[in-house]
């Protein structure tokens, strides 16, 4: 299975993109801002742009299985997970099925939940692109 995220809107305190699954939309995706690459303010930066493999896990944060991506650069215990805003994401990727502007995404626990039986239902390895 490969996700593929598209940020498309950069803010000050935020980026904002599209998930897709195997080409199809998903849902938006709430991250913290782009910074210069090799610069990186711990739970206020977004993910280095690449790909990256995703398992499910226990989360000891959280205390629950959930999408672990795995391998980011200067970058531990990355999962996508639900929130409304940046001061959710600690470097992490909310989803959420609504965004008309600014730093908020909506219904992010539908999205998220969504999501989550999609990926444990593949037996595929899953992968996601950001771009």
């Amino acid at each position: 299975m490969e996700m593929k995220l598209k940020r498309f809107e950069f803010g000050k305190t935020f980026t904002i993109g599209k998930l897709y699954i195997d080409g199809i939309y998903q849902c938006f995706v709430l991250e913290d801002v782009v910074r210069p690459k090799g610069e990186k303010v711990d739970g206020q930066t977004a993910i280095p742009s690449g790909t990256y493999s995703v398992i499910i896990d226990r989360s000891t944060r959280f205390n629950k299985d959930m999408p672990h991506i795995l391998d980011v650069p200067n970058f531990t215990g990355v999962r996508i997970h639900s929130g409304n805003s940046s001061k959710n994401t600690e470097g992490c990727l909310l989803v959420g099925t609504t965004w008309s502007s600014g730093d908020f995404i909506g219904n992010s626990k539908l999205a998220y939940d969504a999501l989550f039986k999609k990926l444990v239902a593949t037996n595929e390895k899953i992968t996601i692109t950001i771009e």
